[in-house]
């Protein structure tokens, strides 16, 4: 099942200036006897964070799987009418942000292919490095392309032609065998008519976790989504194993060594402040950060504020530390952000102010401390530290909860080129110029790995090291549009 089905693209107010991005959130739920489709619409609004440019759920009854996905976010998608129809024990969900292939209605997921065992229906969060050489595979296991080929150009529909494509009993046997073959960041839940799978990338990139209910499991990209839904949080995937539940339980098999190489980024920004990676609440987390941040660049000032929302569990553990009063000085209008209305360059000029309004009476005559989490371009920076200054504010001094971006991350989070990325072209100094704060300051480094509690060699750290720990591709200048095709038949594929 599907609607507008015409490559309508979403548009975001502030796409001058978009923060990290992450790939997308994955929810699915093995469940008799329960709404099973519910179960993940609820479970992928609590996700909605990770992707809001398509979302979509897949159900099976037991003989046959239905899929149903649009364009926009999670509310938009789905109505009471469209779950209602989506009946079965079993169901995966996602909601896409796209770091592979271009945002339209054929890229959303989950994928759906037939096998001669079944159906299969798959949903990703990450980025595979070695996409080129996967779409040469399938182009060499395809006798011809498939009827129903619709042009789509993800990494996620690769993998799932080549589960579908091997020559194996079954969809497990099958998956076991292409999972060695992948590169990159991927945490995957998929499904057949009877089962519902999850694997994770060896290196553990992207979270996943499993949670028991009543009657029935469920896995997702972050514990808070086990919440939504009255899941009780049971572990992690870990990096290289394999899961399949169904009415004989739930079966670990470890189809990799673990290296475990955990996106530090998630830490800072990406996972919901109410999430648990490795142990760590992040909300927690983010707080030490804000501590760390407090002792390594102090500055003598009258209140701390936030960047909402982000930035706020930072903001309150640098005021903790350094003792000077917490406020909220911006307003967040939470409404703002992805849209199916182009907004026009009247609307786009308005830039910041569509999304943050500053509170003149909290702000004025005050010397101001604002925490954010990273600095990408440095254009909501510019255009907040004039604002605040327009609001009355004596002195801005800025701190960010990480280090400097200057790298671009391959792995699952859509950061800007390296040529764009503000911090790597200038120093410090000629980045508090340019936005125009009295003082700039970022966390280090090592005060960050100190605050997440996970060893520094359980870590990627790619975005700020560049020190890259999946080998990528010596030319990824194409970035995610490297699998675009001219035509059904002809896939354009860069190594």
């Amino acid at each position: 099942m599907s609607r507008r089905p015409d490559g309508l693209l979403n548009h975001n107010v502030l796409e001058d200036d978009k923060g990290p991005q992450d790939a997308c959130g994955v929810f699915g739920v093995w469940a008799p006897g329960e709404e099973v489709a519910k179960l993940t619409f609820y479970g992928l609004y609590a996700l909605q964070h990770r992707g809001q440019e398509s979302a979509g759920i897949a159900t099976s009854d037991g003989n046959r799987i239905l899929v149903y996905k649009d364009m926009g976010l999670v509310s938009q998608v789905f109505t009471e009418t469209d779950l209602a129809s989506l009946v079965g024990n079993l169901a995966i969900g996602h909601c896409r942000y796209s770091t592979t292939g271009s945002s339209t209605w054929v890229n959303a997921q989950p994928t759906l292919r037939p096998t001669k065992y079944g159906t299969l229906a798959l949903a990703h969060n990450g980025n595979l490095t070695n996409t080129g050489d996967l779409a040469e595979l399938v182009q060499k296991l395809e006798v011809e392309t498939p009827k129903n080929e619709r042009g789509a150009t993800t990494d996620t529909e690769i993998m799932t032609a080549l589960i579908g494509l091997q020559d194996e009993k079954n969809v497990e046997a099958s998956a076991l065998a292409v999972l060695p073959k992948l590169e990159g960041a991927f945490s995957l839940v998929f499904m057949d008519e009877h089962t519902l799978y999850a694997a994770r990338d060896r290196h553990g990139v992207r979270p996943l976790v499993i949670g028991k209910l009543d009657r029935g499991w469920v896995v997702a990209s972050e514990s808070a989504a086990l919440d939504i839904v009255g899941a009780a949080f049971v572990r992690e995937v870990e990096p290289g194993e394999f899961l399949a539940i169904n009415e004989d339980g739930i079966r670990s098999e470890m189809w990799a060594k673990p290296e475990p190489k955990g996106c530090i980024f998630e830490y800072v920004y990406l996972a919901r402040p109410d999430t648990t990676i490795a142990g760590q609440s992040i909300h927690a987390v983010r707080g030490r950060i804000g501590q760390r941040l407090a002792i390594e660049a102090p500055v003598d000032a009258d209140l701390v504020i936030p960047v909402p929302e982000s930035g706020t569990p930072a903001a309150i553990g640098y005021a903790k530390q350094s003792g000077i009063p917490y406020g909220l000085g911006l307003v967040k209008n939470s409404y703002v952000g992805r849209t199916f209305i182009q907004p026009s360059q009247t609307i786009r000029q308005l830039g910041i102010r569509l999304k943050l309004n500053p509170l003149r009476e909290i702000i004025e005559g005050k010397r101001i401390i604002v925490v954010d989490d990273s600095i990408v371009r440095g254009n909501t920076q510019r255009a907040l530290v004039r604002m605040l200054r327009e609001a009355g504010a004596l002195e801005i001094h800025v701190r960010i909860s990480s280090p400097p971006v200057k790298w671009p991350c391959f792995y699952g989070i859509d950061f800007a080129t390296r040529a764009e990325l503000i911090a790597s072209g200038l120093e410090v100094e000629e980045i508090r110029r340019s936005i125009g704060a009295d003082s700039l300051a970022y966390v280090s480094e090592e005060g960050l790995i100190e605050a997440t509690n996970v060893a520094e060699e359980k870590l990627c750290r790619a975005c700020f090291s560049g020190q890259y720990p999946i080998a990528i591709p010596t030319d990824m200048s194409e970035g995610k549009m490297r699998l675009e095709v001219t035509d059904v038949h002809t896939v354009k594929v860069h190594k």
